[in-house]
């Protein structure tokens, strides 16, 4: 660790000690370090390629006309189910035991805050590890879905699975969106992390803090690098991960 990070460090333990209400936001870069391919990275899942498209393939009317191709996408680069949560996770899951963090706010899909111990996540691009069936409701978990061999369908009804995710073209829980503006909103600290802030509308949800201490973890710039009270680049598990609550 160079002499500038360690100092940027020094600078955010002074910002969290002075702190009651943290709010974390994150994205992709919070779970790479879990071994969780991002999306828009050179090395992402953007870049790769594929007959169709990502984007084309994380659809709602992809999935609903081409669910066979979707799920061959889907269960070989979405369900990393082997992966463990990493510093950030735990070090944020810390802080919420300790009584410092009010919530994890969360782009992410893969469920490693959880299993790393935080309570208070708002999932605002849902989860995998929470599919239902499009006919009868019935809930399956992540394991059936990879496992399928396929394009799973429900064991009681015969419907198509769907996995509780917000795929493109489709609307973020309006329950979710609001607890997380409300959160953000009455926090004194937000740390944002691992997130280019490119994907709205959940990157307009920072609009809504008021604090005055605001902190911006990335390895690469982001468009609200400018108003951030400290800004540091660097990997968010090694950041957050020096961190003494």
């Amino acid at each position: 660790m160079d002499n500038e990070l360690r100092e940027k460090i020094e600078q955010l333990q002074e910002m969290t000690d002075k702190s009651s209400r943290i709010v974390f936001f994150g994205g992709a870069g919070v779970s790479t370090e879990s071994g969780i391919p991002d999306f828009r990275s050179v090395d992402g899942l953007y870049h790769m390629k594929y007959e169709y498209r990502p984007e084309t393939i994380l659809s709602h009317s992809f999935f609903m006309k081409h669910p066979d191709e979707f799920y061959r996408f889907y269960q070989d680069k979405m369900l990393c189910l082997d992966a463990e949560p990493n510093a950030a996770h735990r070090k944020l899951a810390e802080m919420e035991e300790k009584g410092k963090l009010t919530a994890v706010v969360t782009q992410n899909i893969d469920g490693l805050h959880q299993k790393a111990g935080s309570k208070k996540v708002l999932e605002l691009h849902g989860s995998v590890l929470r599919n239902y069936c499009m006919k009868c409701g019935k809930f399956f978990d992540a394991e059936y879905v990879k496992n399928a061999g396929g394009t799973p369908h429900c064991d009681a009804c015969g419907g198509l699975i769907k996995p509780d995710v917000v795929l493109y073209e489709e609307g973020l829980d309006d329950q979710i969106m609001h607890e997380a503006l409300t959160n953000i909103y009455q926090a004194d600290m937000l740390i944002i992390g691992g997130t280019s802030l490119a994907v709205y509308p959940a990157a307009g949800l920072i609009d809504y803090f008021r604090g005055d201490r605001l902190v911006l973890i990335n390895k690469s710039p982001t468009p609200r690098d400018e108003f951030a009270s400290l800004l540091i680049p660097g990997k968010i598990g090694e950041v957050l991960g020096a961190i003494r609550v």
